[in-house]
């Protein structure tokens, strides 16, 4: 009989599958911008089985972030619904989370939902204060000024695009 079997045998916890949670999660939506989801956001580090029980590590986009909470109930919820009883969220603030953990689709999703989205590696620049002004989400001119640093919520500032005069929120880069 082979090892696993005997454990099998011996009453040892199911193994969940992870890629059936990491579906869950990507099922959960981020309760600021309800077209991202927690996985297009990059918050979801880890997920992983800990003798039976499914872990999920989260690093929220900044420490003060208000959505944490709403986040870990929602992945709560969303793992009991999809039949993971048996499961813990934790969250891990080091390394710190950045705009460059956040996916291509995400990035995506937000520019059609009329956010201007970070660039890809745009994390660095942002920090050596090198970041290229956005492009406007709506008209995709590259003409834009930021108007305040303070958007809609903590990680978003208020542009303007030059052309068609619209203001947009940018997620800022980290």
């Amino acid at each position: 009989m082979s090892a696993a079997a005997a454990l099998a045998d011996e009453g040892a916890p199911d193994l969940p599958d992870l890629d059936a949670v990491r579906a869950v999660l990507d099922g959960v939506m981020d309760p600021e911008v309800p077209v991202l989801s927690i996985v297009d956001l990059g918050i979801v580090r880890d997920v992983r089985a800990e003798d039976g029980v499914v872990v999920v590590t989260l690093t929220p986009t900044y420490t003060g972030c208000p959505a944490t909470a709403a986040i870990r109930l929602d992945v709560a919820r969303a793992l009991d619904a999809a039949g993971f009883a048996r499961h813990r969220v934790e969250t891990v603030l080091a390394p710190a989370w950045t705009t460059d953990w956040m996916t291509d689709a995400g990035r995506e999703r937000l520019r059609a939902y009329g956010i201007a989205p970070p660039e890809a590696g745009g994390g660095r620049a942002a920090l050596l204060g090198q970041a290229s002004p956005p492009a406007c989400p709506r008209c995709g001119c590259a003409r834009t000024e930021e108007i305040s640093r303070f958007g809609s919520t903590a990680c978003k500032a208020l542009w303007r695009c030059l052309d068609c005069r619209e203001p947009f929120d940018r997620f800022k880069c980290i």
